[in-house]
């Protein structure tokens, strides 16, 4: 029986399967629609890989410390539905555990490691759950911070989730608090540098550059001598720095001191010293894009071939 290109357009709709396999499974089955999917089916390809070709930007970002090890991941799936299942929330609690506990180098290595109380693999894990629940799952990244003091905050039942890494001569716990502070902070007002001293001089210049074409444009600006129009942009830049990084930025709970004198006033009264290291801030779905497919054409090419 012979098929056209229409035929494995609507088989590809069916089960979800790539192009090329489609041909192959009515190839194999002389164009019987019915006896391809079966075929598909049975070569193991029409139940998980079906949900793989379809975008997950949804799901949920999470952090935690376990057993002394900070950890944020971010696990997305196709609805927000999902991202609040019970099942799906386990996973990526485990998938937290397990970049925990095995130190993957990358999130290649993490998707080979055991799952967390499996004989199975994190990619097998995760295939599992694309089954059980039916949309497409993945793993899409994460980070870890074995030394000093880390503090996790998630927000909005995991829209973002930040993990702060504190250097610290004062008990975990009495840090907890200010740490907090700080994720919080972070996932309000998403940082662009930690540090002014992370800033480099081409961003720099940059903003010199944006700021003096400005001032030009400016009737009231334009006729000031070059130097004082300089020592103005200097002005800026401090504020530039007050908006961009998290250290310079005005505390939200406390207009009257920034993040860095908040931390100092916090290890002070505690009795020790607390110093920001890093952190790192993860928002489900963020730089995300739907692609789109031009069926069209790669039904033609794939059909004459």
């Amino acid at each position: 029986m012979a098929f056209t290109a229409t035929d494995v357009k609507n088989l590809r709709e069916m089960t979800g399967v790539g192009m090329m396999d489609c041909k192959k499974a009515l190839v194999a089955t002389d164009g019987d629609m019915d006896k391809a999917v079966e075929w598909l089916r049975e070569k193991g390809m029409a139940a998980s890989v079906k949900k793989a070709g379809r975008i997950a930007a949804e799901g949920m970002a999470y952090a935690a410390v376990i057993d002394g090890v900070g950890v944020v991941v971010e696990v997305n799936a196709e609805t927000d539905f999902v991202g609040k299942n019970e099942k799906f929330v386990d996973f990526v609690k485990g998938v937290a555990a397990t970049a925990a506990k095995e130190n993957p180098a990358d999130l290649d290595a993490l998707m080979a490691c055991k799952y967390n109380g499996t004989d199975l693999t994190v990619t097998q894990q995760q295939q599992e759950m694309v089954l059980v629940i039916g949309e497409n799952i993945k793993v899409r990244r994460f980070a870890r911070y074995a030394e000093g003091v880390s503090v996790p905050y998630v927000h909005a039942g995991g829209k973002i989730g930040v993990l702060v890494n504190l250097e610290t001569d004062l008990d975990a716990e009495k840090v907890q608090e200010a740490g907090k502070d700080v994720a919080m902070q972070i996932a309000a007002l998403n940082p662009r540098f930690w540090d002014k001293s992370q800033v480099t001089q081409e961003v720099l210049d940059e903003e010199k550059k944006v700021m003096m074409a400005q001032m030009e444009n400016d009737p009231k600006m334009a006729g000031k001598p070059e130097q004082v129009r300089e020592k103005i942009v200097m002005g800026k830049l401090n504020k530039f720095y007050a908006e961009n990084c998290l250290l310079q930025q005005e505390f939200v709970k406390d207009g009257d001191m920034t993040v860095e004198k908040y931390l100092a006033s916090a290890a002070k009264a505690l009795g020790g010293s607390i110093t920001f290291k890093t952190a790192v801030r993860f928002e489900k779905g963020e730089g995300i894009e739907k692609k789109q497919e031009n069926f069209a054409d790669e039904i033609a090419s794939l059909v004459k071939g």
